[in-house]
């Protein structure tokens, strides 16, 4: 047998794998495996540096399938080398409730998926946080422990999501040499002919933005790895535009829409495997073929030796520290800083913007977790997230600790996801609170991935002032609060925001938001606690004189209107207290006894907040009384803005005594 045979034939153990689960399961997408399935053969077969008995190796390449829609290529990839966990009953279970074959690539639920794909460009995205993290890790830690790429696999979608240019124009920006895209350029999207809706010179448009590009034959098995080698060699990312017949072999499909999101249809199949002389019935391998493929994924086992190898060899301290820092886990002195640094707050009681107290808190962590990667999308100076231990990343120094994202918060916060997800480093961004909604795609992912990245939402309401509404976030609390595995933090003080810090840092599962002010607030936290009280999600920070009449709940910038409502109330003669609502989702992790015991069973409950009500009825019902905002804002001053819109001590206390004597 030739090795164009023997190419073939591997090929098409995909080509069939894929068909033949998507026809079992009535659902799916055969087309892109069809027609990727060579670029995959030479990419594992000749390239891709990883041992399928040790999916987790630091230093394996990594392969992003960006194109997420067409899963099965990935499937057929892992069971066909030998992954444990991809055996051919998950093959034959895909889409299946409960199988780790999921109709879109799910991290987490099958070793060799490096991220969640699906939602278009998402994986490309991401790929530059990996490519980033690579570099990072290769600066503190040399050639021998990390030196690999970071290969992806998009579609026409992709490049047509706009987060794709943000994606690309950053990484060719940086020169992410080791960062290898193939562009399945099938010219067909769920529509038809991707004519009609986009002529953009793709090719063009990469090497516009800092890239290697070239058109390849994507069935040219040679073609394919020449590019590929090329593509190792150089010194900017590349993308090759791999010319493919989507849906491949199939006898009146390929080629066209048909093959893209539904099952070939046995007819089909049935001229496929005439086409490609393929004898073998569904989810049968030939054992040659299979025997192939389980060979080469084994054959990293020796390169993961020789790097384990490296690594018992490495300086004590430096070895110490690199698998720290891969497992996930903080310094050992990580608690006793942050609580010296709490203590440290509450005597001094610094007046001043979460914002600043946010940069304060990241110069104590940044100076004791040094793998906490910085950065901003073109708003340093307003997020405050740059601190003396951050110095800008460039592509002639990766062993800095800075990202300028530039105005791209939906490639940021991807990028922050590919950061988290290489590996040995905790990533943060920031943006504007109202800029969520331009991030908040990739936000959601990291959520269902269940991972620790972390986003730096400043200009938090109404208080960012003269901007006015096209900046003022009024909905964003709402809806960041309704992404499941997701803690949305909105401290009040310096205390909280130390506090809230080191949760984030602390939830390895959970990706976080913390949303700070613009204006100056006063330390409410005076009496220095070792709990850190924003862990409960909620606590009481004023009790009331006597058994609370009222009892007002609020987060951030408006905790120091409610105490000056309590006062109020206080002086007239109704016991009030203050619960911080500083986290929701964690307050609603918490015992039925301490949720009941926090809310309390005051007459009147009052909620203050620089948003919307939605999400507050849980802790003061459908008839509490809710300080807050009915609609935008308006341009002007925050001394103007507050009273304007009613949210004031003196408007809360009167709206409860209204209330009380109604």
């Amino acid at each position: 047998m030739t090795s164009r045979e023997q190419h073939d034939r591997m090929a098409n153990a995909i080509r069939f794998l894929s068909m033949d689960a998507v026809e079992k399961a009535n659902s799916g997408h055969p087309g892109l495996p069809m027609g990727c399935a060579d670029i995959a053969t030479v990419l594992f077969s000749r390239f891709l540096k990883f041992d399928a008995k040790a999916p987790h190796w630091a230093d394996r390449d990594r392969f992003i399938l960006s194109a997420g829609h067409g899963s099965m290529l990935l499937y057929s990839l892992l069971y066909l080398t030998g992954y444990e966990d991809m055996t051919i009953d998950q093959i034959k279970n895909f889409r299946q409730l409960g199988s780790k074959t999921a109709g879109h690539p799910e991290y987490g639920h099958a070793a060799g998926i490096e991220t969640t794909t699906g939602p278009l460009g998402q994986g490309l995205a991401n790929s530059v946080g990996f490519a980033l993290g690579e570099r990072i890790m290769n600066a503190a830690f040399g050639n021998d422990l990390v030196n690999h790429y970071t290969y992806v696999l998009a579609g026409d979608g992709c490049l047509m999501e706009g987060v794709s240019q943000e994606a690309i124009a950053l990484a060719g920006h940086l020169k992410l040499n080791k960062l290898i895209v193939f562009w399945d350029n099938n010219n067909i999207s769920i529509d038809g002919p991707v004519s009609l809706a986009d002529n953009t010179d793709q090719v063009a448009r990469f090497q516009a933005s800092g890239w290697n590009a070239s058109h390849i034959d994507g069935t040219d098995p040679e073609a394919i790895a020449y590019a590929i080698e090329a593509a190792r060699h150089s010194d900017k990312p590349t993308m090759i535009a791999c010319k493919t017949t989507i849906g491949f072999g199939a006898p009146t499909k390929a080629g066209t829409n048909k093959a893209h999101g539904s099952p070939l249809g046995a007819e089909e199949i049935a001229g496929a495997r005439k086409f490609f002389n393929w004898e073998s019935p569904p989810f049968e391998i030939p054992a040659d073929i299979l025997d192939a493929w389980r060979a080469i994924g084994t054959g990293g086992a020796k390169a993961r030796a020789d790097w384990e190898g490296r690594l018992a060899k490495a300086e004590p301290k430096l070895k110490a520290e690199f698998e720290r820092r891969i497992a996930g886990k903080l310094p050992s002195n990580f608690d006793a800083v942050i609580a010296d640094y709490k203590k440290k707050l509450s005597a001094d009681k610094p007046k001043v913007a979460t914002r600043k107290s946010s940069e304060m808190v990241l110069e104590v962590i940044n100076g004791a977790v040094p793998e906490t990667i910085g950065g901003s999308a073109d708003l340093t100076g307003s997020n405050n997230t740059k601190t003396s231990q951050t110095k800008n990343i460039t592509p002639d120094d990766y062993g800095q600790r800075y990202v300028h994202y530039g105005i791209r918060e939906h490639g940021m916060a991807a990028a922050i996801n590919g950061l988290t997800l290489h590996g040995g480093l905790i990533a943060y961004g920031g943006t504007f609170l109202c800029f969520s909604d331009y991030a908040r795609p990739s936000m959601r992912l990291a959520s269902l991935m269940g991972i620790r990245s972390i986003f730096v939402m400043t200009h938090d309401s109404i208080g960012l002032g003269e901007d006015g509404p096209t900046h003022q976030p009024v909905e964003h609390m709402a809806a960041l609060r309704a992404i499941p595995n997701h803690n949305f933090f909105r401290p009040a003080d310096a205390v909280e925001t130390a506090e809230c810090w080191q949760i984030a840092l602390e939830s390895e599962k959970t990706p976080s938001t913390l949303a700070l002010t613009r204006q100056n607030l006063p330390t409410v936290r005076t009496e220095h606690s070792a709990k850190n009280l924003s862990s409960q999600g909620a606590y009481e920070l004023a009790p009331a004189n006597g058994e609370a009449v009222v009892t007002i709940f609020a987060t951030g910038s408006e905790v120091e209107i409610a105490l000056g409502a309590r006062d109020l109330l206080e002086k007239h003669g109704h016991p009030t207290r203050v619960v911080s609502v500083p986290c929701f989702e964690l307050f609603d992790q918490q015992s039925d006894d301490y949720r009941a015991k926090t809310i309390g069973n005051a007459k009147v409950k009052v909620a203050i907040e620089a948003g919307i009500r939605q999400g507050w009825d849980h802790l003061i019902g459908t008839d509490g009384i809710f300080i807050g905002m009915h609609g935008f804002g308006a341009s002007g001053s925050i001394e103007q803005l507050y009273p304007h819109f009613g949210i004031t001590a003196e408007a809360a206390a009167k709206a409860v005594e209204t209330r009380l004597h109604g």
